[in-house]
């Protein structure tokens, strides 16, 4: 007869050896089952063993963690607390969220607080020094020699089971190989503590382009090779970038990260920001176009990969960032440094910037639905929170009654890195970033930020200041409510390692990896986006294409001495601007313009600077000076008398941020010396100037010096050689407003964008969102319908003295002003009726359409 027995059946597996111990049915109540549907194979050479289920996923585990597998109703569940039952949590065939719930009821304050950790940067090997990735092994550095690359790190294993962390930020890794032992070692590490939860690794972009590296398509490569975000946005095709999220998250996967900290999706509307190269450009429904398709790449597996409502095995969480936008930066300057602490919104014009991520990340075609994750920025959004002003993670209006109440977000909410630490002694120091609670000490601003509603602190790996804010909490609401709070964030953070599949398997097979990262057809696939990436500006003459064999003079590239985030400033120096054995296949290169062809001079987007000069300070003056978009001499006599926004502890006394008539040089005006020498020296001969943007630059100074122009986004010198040789096609589209000097910069505001009288060049051709060239001309096709002039441009008519504003569509607002300001968005610069102007009088008027869009700037001069 059959007995209902209390005691599971239990699998102890063990390095080669399987012995089994069939005790009986699973639980009280549970009859046993003497089918066994699943099998297990040897354990590798790491010790890991895989167990194969008939009708359910396949797990892996580490024969060294000391687990055990269950054997209930014939399928195999791993026993990751070693209690010798299947708990809610272990069961892989109940949803994500019900086994996340279960995991956080079991899981201690200490060990919550571990979960709410997200690393700081960690290479793979570690590195000898420095500020990020540095480590030892057994207290000795990697430089000394004799180390395994893929061994854990003294200071992991002391954050991985001291501190309860398990969200690990990856940078540099030696080879995929070496990542994906490391990501087998750290994984065989966790499992054996605990509750066994898994290691949840990330990482920053990791995709971009190795200019000097060939593309041929037998060629596997260490990570497939995409143009940075704005090229992407330059195709102007979701379709690219969907491509790109799913390729990446394969390849991620491979690497052993399971979370992406990307796509950072910011509108692009100031464009002195250093960081619009990370964007999808200043248009918010292309923006969130984008947005989405990049999340519903990372985030989508298919077919027999796939668990459940399109997460699986191939998924990768992706975090949105900056909410709510970084990109309005006051002047243009960035928060990683104090003097860039605030975004500020002239224009009135907020809800733009919220666009892509309502209606793109979290609104999202796939079955993923909704993006997993989201990184406010550093800044202080300001006067946005009536609450007071503090950086974006410390707001409890904007994390959660906006993101989550309003917007329905119930997702995980991590800060960006190091917002908790103490800031530098001067405000260009790279240090800390908690503005707006400079003053709090370090476990204050952890209970700010978590009654904020934010569930992770990025870039720390202590547990201690997460544990005190616990108990300030207790002392202020009692246990039961930061108990129930604490809960809150561990089921989010929770589940996405169990949606993705981790509970289950970890662990990588090594040649699944070195075959999966790079593989041929995901090398294509990038170059392919790069190719598409590629805008021309400029084919006077139908200059190109270039014919290959011809001879061309081609100008050393100068790069400037830079001050980074860390250490004294790098050297200048001058280098080939394109190898000698990838340009010998296109023409023959010569030193002297008199035998040339042709001259290709490449360069890249002015350099700027920061908008802080600590020379500046040092003669008595505040510190901040202009960002320029131009490589000559600029002087900011349109810029503002007196800053939006300014403060900070260490710069008492500055209450005015104002670079109003102070001067900058470009740290590259060598670019536009050798564009202008080249253009003398080749005496009428065509000169091509191939430009890499970061940003929006200033083109007057050299476009009549310039028979072609061709822009890119961080792509291969040969993916520019192929447009300019015909290889392929141009069919990219500017993502930005191109200006026509700086006096249009200083007057546009930080928030708004399309709002520049952008540059027209000798052929009539105007620098707008939207503007690429193929061999035919101006490109105008599905993609232009679709986002140029979304929002029609308002129609400005003057009769006599007086000036009437047409735009008749429904639901659009004009606004205009007449003193020579960019329109804000405020009731006073509301157009109603006509209105009397004076001769000479300058009127401006921008159309916007609530929360989707404006339209471009229209500058009309009465009278002449």
């Amino acid at each position: 007869m059959k007995r209902n027995l209390k005691v599971p059946a239990v699998l102890w597996l063990s390095g080669a050896s399987i012995t089994m111990l069939l005790l009986a049915g699973m639980s009280a109540g549970k009859p046993f089952h003497a089918t066994k549907n699943w099998s297990a194979g040897l354990a590798d050479s790491a010790g890991i063993v895989l167990v194969k289920n008939s009708n359910g996923p396949t797990l892996g585990y580490s024969s060294n963690s000391g687990i055990k597998v269950l054997t209930v109703d014939g399928l195999a569940f791993k026993d990751l607390n070693k209690n010798g039952k299947l708990d809610k949590y272990e069961d892989w065939r109940l949803p994500a969220n019900e086994r996340a719930k279960d995991l956080a009821s079991k899981l201690s304050i200490d060990q919550i607080a571990g979960l709410m950790l997200y690393s700081a940067h960690q290479a793979i090997p570690a590195m000898s020094g420095g500020p990020f990735g540095a480590g030892t092994y057994s207290g000795k550095k990697f430089n000394e020699g004799g180390i395994d690359p893929a061994l854990v790190t003294d200071q992991q294993k002391d954050f991985l089971l001291k501190d309860n962390l398990r969200h690990v930020l990856i940078t540099s890794v030696k080879s995929p190989e070496v990542a994906a032992r490391w990501n087998n070692n750290v994984q065989a590490l966790v499992e054996g503590a605990g509750f066994g939860i898994p290691a949840n690794n990330s990482s920053d972009p990791r995709h971009s382009t190795n200019t000097g590296v060939e593309y041929t398509a037998g060629a596997g490569g260490a990570i497939s090779q995409w143009p940075d975000q704005l090229g992407l946005a330059a195709t102007f095709d979701p379709a690219v970038v969907q491509q790109f999220g799913n390729i990446a998250a394969q390849e991620y996967r491979a690497l052993g990260i399971a979370t992406a900290l990307s796509p950072q999706i910011d509108l692009g509307s100031e464009p002195r920001w250093a960081r619009i190269n990370g964007t999808f450009g200043e248009d918010p429904q292309l923006d969130a176009d984008m947005a989405r398709a990049y999340v519903d790449g990372f985030q989508t597996s298919t077919g027999s990969a796939e668990i459940k409502d399109g997460w699986g095995y191939n998924s990768v969480n992706a975090m949105m960032k900056h909410w709510p936008g970084g990109g309005p930066e006051e002047g243009g300057r960035d928060a990683h440094f104090a003097y860039g602490k605030f975004a500020v919104y002239p224009g009135n014009n907020f809800d733009e910037h919220l666009v892509s991520f309502i209606d793109g990340a979290l609104k999202l075609s796939g079955p993923t639905k909704m993006v997993s994750a989201v990184m406010p920025y550093y800044t202080i959004s300001y006067n946005r929170d009536k609450q007071g002003n503090a950086g974006n993670s410390y707001s409890k209006y904007l994390i959660t009654d906006l993101l989550r109440n309003k917007y329905g977000f119930d997702g995980v909410v991590c800060t960006d890195w190091m917002v908790t630490a103490d800031e530098g002694k001067t405000p260009d120091i790279f240090a800390g970033k908690s503005w707006g609670m400079e003053t709090a000490t370090v476990a204050e601003r952890h209970y700010k930020i978590l009654m904020a509603g934010v569930d992770q602190f990025g870039g720390n790996n202590d547990a201690r200041p997460v544990i005190e804010a616990y108990n300030m909490g207790v002392k202020e609401h009692g246990e039961a409510f930061m108990r129930a709070r604490f809960e809150q964030s561990a089921v989010r953070l929770l589940t996405n390692i169990f949606r993705v599949g981790l509970f289950e398997n970890p662990y990588l097979e090594v040649e699944h990896t070195k075959t999966t990262v790079g593989k041929p057809e995901f090398m294509t696939a990038g170059y392919n986006a790069q190719l598409k990436s590629i805008v021309m500006l400029k084919n006077q003459g139908n200059v190109l294409p270039l014919q290959k064999g011809k001879t061309i003079y081609l100008p050393k590239k100068y790069t400037p001495s830079i001050k980074g985030f860390f250490g004294p400033p790098s050297k200048e120096h001058w280098d080939d601007a394109v190898q000698a054995d990838l340009i010998s296949k296109y023409f023959t290169v010569t030193d002297d313009p008199a035998k040339a062809d042709y001259a290709i001079v490449f360069v890249s987007s002015p350099s700027g600077g920061a908008g802080y000069d600590a020379d500046d300070k040092a003669k008595g003056a505040n510190g901040y000076v202009p960002i320029t978009l131009q490589y000559g001499s600029y002087t900011a006599a349109e810029a503002r008398e007196h800053s939006i926004a300014a403060g900070d502890p260490v710069e008492p006394g500055v209450t005015n941020r104002s670079y109003k008539g102070k001067a900058i040089t470009a740290a590259n005006y060598n670019d536009l010396k050798t564009i202008e020498e080249t253009k003398t020296a080749m005496k009428g001969k065509p000169v091509i100037v191939a430009i890499t943007l970061s940003k929006p630059a200033i083109l007057a100074e050299f476009e009549k010096d310039a028979n072609a122009i061709v822009a890119s986004f961080g792509v291969q010198n040969q993916a520019i050689l192929d447009i300019l040789t015909g290889v392929a096609e141009p069919s990219g589209l500017l993502p930005f407003q191109m200006p026509a000097n700086m006096q249009t910069v200083e007057l546009q505001d930080e928030d708004i964008p399309h709002d520049m009288t952008c540059y027209t060049d000798a052929a009539g051709h105007t620098y707008d969102f939207g503007f690429g060239m193929n061999w035919q001309g101006v490109i105008q096709d599905a993609r232009t319908e679709k986002y140029v002039n979304i929002v029609a441009k308002p129609v400005i008519s003057i009769k006599g003295n007086t000036a009437t504003i047409a735009n008749p569509k429904a639901g659009i607002i004009v606004f205009y002003t007449t003193d020579g300001t960019t329109p804000s968005f405020v009731d006073a610069n509301k157009y109603s009726k006509p209105f009397k102007v004076n001769k000479g009088t300058t009127i401006k008027a921008i159309a916007k359409k609530y929360g989707v869009d404006n339209s471009s700037l229209v500058e009309v001069n009465a009278g002449g």
